[in-house]
């Protein structure tokens, strides 16, 4: 059994008969967000020595979460399993402690944690709730956290809470994606050339990896054309086999990085990079260039027009905060260093020294 499901019976057949016992009146939303591989249903059998486990999470108003979190808390504590469905009740070698705070609770001992929504923009996105979602916001929040709550699954709909912060934040507004893509295609004409330059001179390791660089970038693309969020490295992978576009790219960016000469290497690329342009009409995002593959200058490498294409995707932003900005990206592509990814308030002060006071004159 995976872990969403377990978590899901954890509440119908332990958890919620006992709210209704204790706390009849209490209105509330509950599932489960925030972490773990279950999330995203790749958890299997190596994924229960961490983070895994029966667990849910209940979200209350903020005058229910004053009266009532403590004895929530508290309570469950008392009548708690030792465990459920064979799996032990508590958070065993679980790294993510229950978060305890004014708006957030829960305890080491048992799975239950008690949440406001403010809560939980708090501590997943450091964002304050009726903080404005400007496009600079949406480029400073982290995927791997709003994949979170995008992923998270709802058990029971008691306020909508849950189901609202799924619908805000499953997916960017259209000139954020359009300002992302337009990032991802001013990567690839930056580096795609080098696949060639590099082996040219004998360098064949730096090729690959090279190569290898410019396959995750055509792959984001084919998650923001889906609109979907892309994981953090681990399943990055295993999420991005289950888009639509990973049937025709997969073994085109396979071919790639098989590939045993800079030659062959760079000319897979480029197919690749065609197949990525020419779906971005059918996805919603027609581009005003016609993709094109052809010779880096008077140079014997074979690229993709990236820089037109990201120059087109720009264009198309009608953003007043996006318009005229550097096309650098948003933080999950200026930078995959997990100590600023995990922290979205970093995060987004990276992002306003970045951009924020960008002169566009």
């Amino acid at each position: 059994m995976q872990g969403v499901e377990l978590s899901r019976l954890f509440y119908r057949d332990v958890v919620r008969p006992w709210l209704d016992k204790t706390f009849p009146q209490l209105a509330h939303d509950a599932g489960i967000f925030g972490y773990g591989s279950e999330l995203l249903g790749f958890d299997d059998e190596m994924s229960r020595d961490h983070n895994w486990g029966p667990r849910v999470q209940i979200v209350v108003t903020g005058s229910d979460f004053a009266a009532h979190a403590a004895a929530l808390v508290d309570g469950f504590d008392v009548v708690k399993p030792a465990t459920f469905l064979g799996e032990p009740i508590g958070y065993r070698s679980r790294p993510h402690p229950p978060i305890v705070a004014d708006d957030a609770l829960g305890r080491v001992n048992h799975g239950v944690e008690v949440f406001t929504t403010a809560g939980i923009l708090r501590t997943r996105l450091a964002l304050a709730p009726q903080q404005p979602l400007d496009a600079l916001t949406w480029l400073s929040l982290p995927e791997q956290r709003l994949i979170e709550l995008a992923m998270g699954e709802i058990f029971h709909h008691g306020l909508g809470e849950l189901g609202r912060l799924k619908q805000t934040f499953s997916r960017c507004p259209r000139d954020v994606v359009l300002y992302k893509l337009a990032a991802q295609w001013r990567r690839i004409a930056d580096e795609q050339a080098f696949v060639g330059r590099a082996g040219y001179v004998g360098d064949d390791l730096g090729s690959r990896i090279v190569a290898s660089r410019l396959a995750r970038d055509i792959m984001r693309i084919g998650f923001l054309l889906e609109g979907s969020y892309p994981p953090y490295a681990k399943w990055f992978g295993s999420a991005f086999a289950r888009l639509a576009v990973a049937k025709s790219l997969s073994p085109l960016l396979a071919t790639v990085l098989a590939a045993d000469t800079w030659e062959r290497r760079q000319t897979h690329l480029a197919q690749a990079c065609l197949a990525a342009a020419e779906m971005h009409a059918p996805a919603g995002f027609p581009l005003s260039v016609t993709p094109r593959i052809g010779p880096y200058f008077s140079r014997p490498f074979l690229t993709i027009n990236a820089e037109e294409i990201s120059a087109a995707l720009a264009a198309d932003i009608v953003d007043p905060l996006l318009c005229g900005l550097p096309v650098v990206g948003s933080i999950d592509q200026l930078t995959d260093a997990t100590p600023l990814i995990v922290e979205p308030k970093r995060a987004r002060q990276a992002i306003s020294a970045l951009l924020s006071n960008y002169d566009q004159h």
